[in-house]
């Protein structure tokens, strides 16, 4: 999964497009961060994107990069279907939003 996510990432931004980049994976933030670098693609053409909560500190960290950083905060009705959605493909993120939850 990861190695597709990482060539699709490489692929939008190669093409010109606007890319977001959803993750809060370091490595996946790190591949991007090079990949731009090497490629010279402004920074104006991509943004980090992260759950509301999950990683604040990672999340300030970036953008006192200078890179741009949306934060995703699911509301309303739907967020707990879109939660255990979330979980469903991956496993290993109900470990990862635990331990991140009990972080100050």
């Amino acid at each position: 999964m990861d190695a597709a996510f990482r060539r699709l990432i490489a692929q939008h931004l190669s093409a010109g497009c606007y890319t977001a980049v959803a993750t809060h994976d370091d490595a996946i933030i790190a591949f991007t961060e090079s990949f731009v670098k090497e490629k010279g693609i402004p920074r104006d053409q991509f943004e980090f994107q992260m759950l509301y909560g999950i990683r604040p500190e990672r999340q300030r960290e970036l953008a006192r990069a200078g890179y741009r950083t949306r934060v995703y905060v699911p509301f309303g009705s739907d967020w707990y279907p879109y939660f255990v959605r979330r979980l469903a493909e991956r496993p290993a993120n109900v470990w990862f939003v635990l331990a991140n939850l009990m972080k100050p």
